[in-house]
């Protein structure tokens, strides 16, 4: 499971009802939450934040908080 499957998981999100409401397929939701392969946009993000009422920065902060920069 990808870091946005597993916030929308913690969330208990009906991918139906995001999906109803963002216009983002049911599909491609799923695709996002299982595949590591498949990268989120930021217009998605927004959307699927607006959807469940929630600060995109939060998202944000979840699903990238693996990132880290390089040693310069």
């Amino acid at each position: 499971m990808t870091e946005i499957g597993k916030f929308l998981s913690k969330k208990s999100v009906n991918k139906a009802e995001i999906s109803r409401k963002t216009g983002i397929s049911a599909s491609r939701l799923s695709e996002l939450s299982l595949r590591d392969s498949a990268r989120l946009t930021v217009d998605e993000l927004y959307l699927i934040a607006l959807a469940m009422d929630v600060d995109p920065s939060s998202i944000i902060k979840d699903v990238c908080k693996n990132l880290k920069l390089q040693n310069q």
